[in-house]
């Protein structure tokens, strides 16, 4: 079977890569961007790092900003409505996964308006067209939704989330620059450099592995086991090896697909509103070790890249095992919460567990599983 391959056109990275976006605008003959972004960055200054640049330029543009941390069906069609009367013929996204898959969403939907619902997305959805121009600026070290098809939408009504694939919803261009990302507190560098990890770690591990996200996930995994506990100490070192580790593992997963600590975090969220790194992060150890039998011997390669001492003198059982150890350790050293006790009700488990099984993330993952299990896997966490 041939592997598929969806990158960015063009990407940014490194200081100073915020310089490149009126270039890359006049460069397409754009002329009136929206701004979609959330209204903390907008609060906190983040985002006139953009709009100064733009307004130094001439360069007209509106600032979309009813964007929630879990964005909603109603986000989308808001921010649909708000491009055209806008007039506006490109999207800037600045900020994380939440800022930017609502700008996929209203990207998609202004060009293919038969979407218009937003729900008839979920999965992988046949859109005939590219969405509008978009430039995504990343302002957190996680999600690397600037170079993934994949993008998440809260249903308030039914009080789930759904996954939307699409090749036509990527980022022409992506700007991943750690200077946007400096003043990211410490609880969301921790929650999002986890998320990071988990999708490297999903990814490697995924049925849909191949060798290019081998050589992706890898990587990220060994920049991020490096670089989380300087960029929640806000180092340079921390912020630069984050915001390209962080990127890599979204040129892998993207294209080969997470597992079920993706899903059970998807859940989490929906229901009760937790960030999604955090969701990820306490599940991810749990999924390892539930993933074990199955793929086991891929750990070795996983506790290499985080420098586990002496791995390659382990049995493939004891390297497994190591390497939970070290995931844990991470997921402790920056401040995460080591199980859902104050999460999850018993009431909702099944419901979670049901949300879980059908999440698009869940085919992905290397050892099949069911409902039930999935239900045993929140009680074990509680």
């Amino acid at each position: 079977m041939a592997n598929r391959i969806v990158l960015n056109a063009v990407s940014y990275h490194g200081k100073g890569a915020i310089e490149n976006i009126v270039p890359e605008l006049k460069g397409h003959s754009c002329k009136k961007a929206m701004i979609c972004t959330d209204p903390d960055l907008v609060r906190f200054g983040v985002t006139a790092k953009v709009t100064d640049l733009l307004d130094a330029a001439s360069f007209p543009y509106v600032v979309y900003s009813n964007v929630k941390a879990n964005p909603t069906i109603e986000n989308v069609q808001s921010g649909v409505k708000a491009f055209k009367e806008a007039e506006a013929d490109c999207i800037l996204a600045i900020g994380g996964g939440s800022a930017m898959d609502t700008a996929k969403a209203i990207g998609i939907i202004v060009n293919n308006p038969e979407f218009a619902d937003v729900r008839s997305l979920e999965g992988v959805a046949p859109t005939k067209k590219h969405a509008v121009f978009t430039i995504a600026i990343a302002t957190t070290a996680g999600t690397a939704a600037e170079v993934t098809i994949n993008y998440v939408i809260t249903d308030v009504e039914k009080k789930r989330k759904f996954v939307c694939v699409d090749t036509n919803d990527i980022p022409e261009v992506a700007v991943v620059d750690p200077d946007m990302m400096s003043s990211m507190p410490k609880g969301l560098t921790a929650a999002t450099g986890m998320d990071a990890l988990t999708h490297a770690i999903e990814g490697y591990i995924t049925k849909g592995a191949c060798t290019i996200s081998d050589m992706f996930h890898l990587e990220a995994i060994r920049l991020i086991s490096h670089s989380l506990r300087g960029a929640v100490q806000n180092t340079p070192e921390g912020r630069e090896g984050m915001a390209l580790g962080q990127y890599i593992a979204g040129m892998g997963f993207s294209n080969v697909g997470l597992g079920i600590v993706h899903s059970m975090a998807h859940g989490l969220s929906a229901l009760y509103d937790t960030p999604h790194g955090v969701a990820c992060a306490i599940i991810l150890p749990t999924g390892l070790e539930y993933n074990l039998p199955v793929a086991g011997k891929r750990y070795r390669a996983i506790g290499r890249a985080m420098d586990v001492e002496g791995i390659d003198r382990m049995t493939d059982e004891e390297a497994a095992l190591a390497t939970i150890a070290a995931v844990k350790q991470l997921s402790k050293d920056v401040g995460i919460p080591a199980d859902l006790k104050n999460i999850v009700k018993e009431e909702d488990v099944r419901f979670l567990s049901e949300s879980a099984f059908a999440d698009a993330c869940r085919p992905g993952n290397p050892r099949d599983t069911s409902v039930e299990e999935i239900v045993e896997l929140y009680h074990s966490l509680m």
